[in-house]
């Protein structure tokens, strides 16, 4: 067996040169890290280094690039690499970004539990696959954990940090610290479940979100409003407890004064919806309707979302806490 490689602090590696690892490559350049940005195929590396000049560039314009450094002096500390001993090289963290696929990203993790050594963080990026199932067996298990971001990650800075059983605490404090470095907002889970808190709470919005449509109460146009123009608006700000807090005089008055009404609610609500058939149908064309689902007006839509957040982002900055 080779001996591993050399994981003296100083740059990160990024496996996985998609959506996410280009957001996550342009996250450590921000905050002054060397980045290896990794894939197997060379002209996927390619490919993502052009993208990254090409939306840098657009940020440094617009005046949302993030960190201290212009994007020149970013993207030169970003470097491509389709050798993975050599991407991990010299690393202090590595954010594993392939494919959600648990059989890819546990021979991934297997290749590197060999060639890292006893200081390097492996991280994981998956939104749902727990890190019992991803880390098991792994030797260098205690610096292992799941870093989940929301996509798009530079334009949304929250970030999950899901420990495996076996995880050392310390893994999780210095994830802790790295991510605070690059300007995201980390949470820790105690301890892993299914979904994590973000899709958890995400996929229990969609699922009434869908069954209020499927049972005729309100147009997927409407129900789209309700959040964006509703609750989207406080909860850009503020979380649900904050705002039960903040909806009566303290917490336990609201729970002693909206705790039967809510409970009535819950019960009402249907069963998990199979998310196909004619709702599907009749969701599809809504959304269409307001942006058509070919390529380029797809990508625009995202352009102008992605401007949104960053302008929210920059708008939460300046706010106090």
């Amino acid at each position: 067996m080779a001996s591993p490689v050399s994981s003296a602090p100083g740059g990160v590696a990024v496996v996985g040169s998609g959506l996410i690892g280009r957001s996550w490559a342009m996250l450590f350049a921000s905050a002054g890290f060397r980045v290896k940005l990794f894939d197997i195929e060379p002209r996927q590396v390619t490919d993502a280094l052009v993208s990254l000049r090409k939306e840098m560039k657009m940020l440094e314009l617009s005046g949302y690039l993030k960190g201290e450094l212009g994007a020149e002096e970013q993207l030169s500390l970003i470097s491509g690499c389709s050798d993975l001993r050599e991407a991990v090289e010299g690393a202090l963290h590595v954010q594993e970004c392939v494919p959600e696929n648990l059989e890819m990203k546990r021979k991934l993790f297997a290749q590197l539990d060999k060639i890292t050594d006893d200081h390097v963080v492996l991280s994981s990026s998956s939104s749902c696959l727990l890190p019992s199932k991803l880390f098991a067996g792994l030797a260098h298990v205690k610096q292992c954990l799941v870093a989940h971001p929301v996509n798009p990650p530079y334009y949304v800075p929250l970030v999950e940090l899901v420990p495996h059983p076996e995880t050392a605490p310390a893994t999780v404090d210095r994830t802790y610290a790295l991510m605070r470095r690059v300007g995201q907002s980390p949470v820790r889970l105690l301890r892993e479940v299914d979904g994590f808190a973000l899709n958890r709470l995400q996929y229990a919005v969609i699922a009434e979100a869908w069954r209020l449509v499927e049972e005729g109460v309100v147009s997927p146009g409407d129900l789209d409003l309700v959040m964006s123009d509703g609750l989207g608006l406080r909860y850009a700000f503020i979380g649900p407890l904050e705002t039960m807090h903040l909806n009566a005089e303290g917490m336990l008055s609201y729970c002693d004064r909206y705790s039967e009404g809510m409970k009535h609610v819950l019960k009402t609500f249907g069963p998990i919806p199979e998310f196909s058939g004619a709702t599907a149908e009749k969701v599809h064309q809504a959304m269409c309707m307001k942006v058509p689902d070919d390529a380029e007006h797809l990508a625009a839509r995202r352009a102008w979302r992605d401007g949104c957040l960053m302008r929210l982002a920059q708008l939460k900055h300046q706010l106090p806490q």
